[in-house]
Parts: structure tokens; sequence; C-alpha cells
């Protein structure tokens, strides 16, 4: 059984665990250095207005953050375990993420994904999400290389 709630500070842990694997992995975000708690907090807790986990049974298996970029708009962040997927976590997250913008009276949510992040477009386009604007070169990867950002844009 699949369950989405807010993200509270007894899921930090479980939370960094799973964006720092994704990160070590590789390919699949624009972070490139790993989290401490205290920074994660600071960041996923602390700045959106809109932080949930997606739980299978007792376990965080992902999480999603919607920052609020003004006017309406909120960017979001999504990140789900690949030590051990689960299917559907993704969409459970992505439902309750866009119900809480809705509430907050939000008008779009924007998904930032580098260009080389094959996985993170996808998903965003299963989600209904559509192309919106190109950012040519916008993120600068640790080996000095330059990526563009392709943003995404739901409706609400």
């Amino acid at each position: 059984m699949i369950a989405v709630r807010s993200m509270q500070a007894r899921d930090v842990a479980d939370c960094v665990a799973i964006v720092n694997h994704i990160i070590a992995l590789g390919g699949s975000t624009a972070y490139e250095t790993p989290f401490s708690g205290d920074g994660f907090a600071a960041h996923y807790l602390g700045e959106p207005p809109v932080s949930n986990v997606v739980l299978r049974g007792e376990r965080i298996v992902g999480f999603q953050a919607a920052f609020d970029v003004g006017d309406g708009h909120y960017s979001i962040g999504s990140f789900t375990d690949r030590r051990a997927p689960v299917r559907g976590a993704g969409r459970a997250l992505f439902d309750k993420t866009l119900a809480d913008c809705r509430a907050r009276g939000g008008v779009a949510i924007l998904a930032k994904i580098t260009a080389d992040n094959a996985a993170g477009l996808a998903y965003y386009r299963r989600m209904g999400f559509e192309d919106w604007q190109v950012w040519p070169n916008d993120h600068t990867r640790q080996d000095g290389s330059m990526v563009d950002r392709i943003v995404k844009r739901f409706a609400l």
C-alpha cells in the first residue's frame, strides 16, 4: 500500500539517503554534492510551502517539494528510491503535490530539468507537463560542461 503525507523532521534521514544515492549514481539530478541532514532540512523543510513523502508501508520511498517562485508558480523537485523502486510512487507524490499547490491558489507548476536527465524529462511528460522554455547552458556540471535546462509547465 502506498501513502503520501507531508514531510516531517523525522523523515530527513531517509530522504537524504534517497537523494544522496541518486546523486552518487549521477545523470538524473542537477545536484552533484551530497546533502547533509541539516542542509537537506534547511532546503526541503525550511523553504518550500509544499513538501511531501511517499511511503510503502512504513518505508519512505520518495519525496517531492514545490517551492514558491512567485506569481502563483511553484517549482517542483522529485526523488524516488532507486535501490528498491516502487511502482506508482511518483504518480502518488505528484497527485498530492498537485492538490496542495491548487489549494494554495497556484496557477502553474514548473519542472526545471537538465537536458541530460532523460528519466526526469520522461517522468514530467508522463505527469502531463508540457515543454515551456529552454534555458541554454543554464547549468554547469562539476567537470565544467554546460547543460541546457528544460522548463516544463503544468497549468493548474
